[in-house]
């Protein structure tokens, strides 16, 4: 046996107690919703007029009185128009965050502490922070000059959750790009003065290429996490509100009304849909982890 199979048997041992945890937390949960969704309980009545009660095998009705609802569609709008929008806010800003981070000037430590400050907030305690502010007398109706019912329903709504998740989770973004951008050695920057590059040419064309890295990781965890976000809409507007409601409000409206079926056929289509977000960011950004270990092991064996 050469080396390189030992080693992997040795990998495999040693991670198989994380695969067996996963398996049971995640693995079982999943195929458990995706059994229940073919499924629909309760009292109904079939072809002949009788009631029939329990635990029905219905196939594929769950998903497709799911995509045939108007209700489905806007949640499945309010979920990709959350995630874009919130997305790129925090890497912009999350971004500017990292850099003042990062330079060197009095009092860092603080300015740090203080920028990290909203991410360590729970979110559910951040929603209703930022709903005392939204409310009708609140700080931002007095800031503005207006008297918006931000938290009733409709645009408003939808900005409130906007800000409140881009103020909360922008620090994320920015902590992890700042890790990327502590591993940039000095020595490029001075290059790149030597050479006449301003400022802006600096960030354009040395920080952005090397923090690249980080910063794809950090916008594919921001991307998994806003597409199944719950808790900052229900605490900050509440549940069956049409302007924010996003597909695991509605799961959790369908589970909360006893209806598991339909609850998991929109549980197993986010997470699809997750699936697919993930694979097509994955593949588009060239971050294709498995195929660079691939090419790794053809040139070790080749050699």
């Amino acid at each position: 046996m050469n080396t390189t199979a030992r080693a992997g048997r040795t990998a495999a041992l040693l991670l198989s107690p994380t695969f067996l945890v996963l398996a049971l937390v995640v693995g079982y949960p999943l195929l458990a919703a995706l059994r229940e969704s073919l499924h629909r309980s309760g009292d109904e009545l079939d072809e002949s007029g009788f009631i029939v009660s329990g635990d029905r095998f219905v196939g594929l009705d769950n998903y497709a009185d799911a995509v045939g609802a108007a209700r489905f569609w806007t949640a499945f709008a309010n979920t990709t128009v959350f995630t874009l929008v919130t997305v790129a806010i925090e890497v912009v800003l999350g971004t500017a965050m990292a850099v003042v981070m990062h330079r060197a000037m009095r009092g860092r430590g603080l300015v740090r502490a203080s920028i990290l400050v909203p991410w360590a907030i729970p979110t559910a305690v951040s929603g209703l922070l930022w709903r005392w502010i939204f409310q009708a007398d609140g700080v931002a109706n007095t800031l503005l000059g207006t008297d918006l019912l931000w938290t009733s329903d409709g645009w408003p709504a939808k900005i409130a959750v906007i800000v409140a998740d881009s103020w909360k989770t922008a620090p994320f973004v920015g902590l992890l790009v700042l890790a990327g951008l502590q591993l940039i050695p000095n020595d490029v920057y001075e290059a790149a003065r030597l050479d006449g590059a301003s400022a802006w040419q600096q960030f354009r064309r040395v920080t952005l290429p090397l923090v690249k890295p980080a910063l794809l990781v950090a916008v594919l965890f921001r991307l998994l996490d806003a597409l199944r976000m719950f808790d900052l809409p229900f605490v900050l507007v509440g549940p069956q509100k049409g302007a924010v409601e996003t597909l695991s409000m509605l799961a959790w409206n369908e589970a909360n009304q006893v209806r598991y079926g339909p609850a998991a056929a929109y549980s197993v289509i986010l997470f699809l849909y997750v699936v697919v977000i993930a694979f097509v960011f994955v593949k588009l950004l060239g971050a294709d982890l498995l195929g660079e270990r691939r090419a790794r092991r053809r040139s070790e064996v080749s050699a």
